[in-house]
């Protein structure tokens, strides 16, 4: 190899490990998901949604994200002021529908300070429940925290990003609490319990 190979290859490589992308999380925009899928679930009354677009299903909106994301790569945009967060997949939409009808289930141990938020988002038994209750409450409690973990990942799956579950996860835990109606017990951070 001559010198001028040797530079030509030098410089490439240093320009290469110069460019970075840099894929953030858009934190403002995931605790306006987070608000608006837990106040639909927390309705005790179906929402009247849009049905999404017929000629357009999950794997094409996947495929467009995808192409978007590319396109973003090789034409880097101005960073923008209101990102959003895609929720529209069959998986979500299930998985919204499966909590919201669950709630009206939960919502009277929440009243009744049976179960709690803790500050990682899960639900937990808190007090004692009548044993007439208890399997009911642990089961529940059970199927709703399994939904709430796979809502996470959903939602980072949607954007392209798996590795997002943990930053999502935070997020969701934060607007719970939140959320939680006046009564309702929650977990602080240093793990002291609290009521709304």
């Amino acid at each position: 190899m001559n010198k001028k190979s040797t530079l030509s290859l030098s410089t490439a490589l240093l320009l290469t490990a110069c460019v970075t992308i840099n894929i953030y999380f858009p934190a403002a925009a995931a605790e306006k998901v987070a608000d608006e899928i837990i106040k639909e679930i927390q309705t005790e009354e179906p929402v009247n949604k849009k049905e999404p677009d017929a000629k357009v299903n999950d794997w094409q909106r996947t495929m467009l994200h995808w192409f978007d994301e590319a396109l973003n790569i090789v034409i880097s945009p101005a960073h923008a002021e209101n990102p959003n967060l895609a929720i529209d997949t069959a998986e979500i939409r299930s998985l919204r529908a499966g909590m919201q009808k669950r709630f009206s289930a939960l919502q009277p141990f929440y009243a009744q300070g049976f179960i709690g938020i803790q500050s990682d988002g899960f639900i937990t038994i808190k007090n004692a429940v009548p044993l007439k209750s208890r399997n009911l409450v642990k089961k529940l409690a059970a199927a709703e925290n399994a939904d709430r973990k796979k809502l996470y990942q959903a939602i980072a799956n949607a954007n392209g990003h798996p590795d997002w579950f943990g930053q999502i996860k935070a997020t969701f835990a934060k607007r719970w609490v939140g959320n939680a109606q006046t009564g309702w017990w929650y977990q602080s951070q240093n793990g002291v319990w609290q009521q709304k």
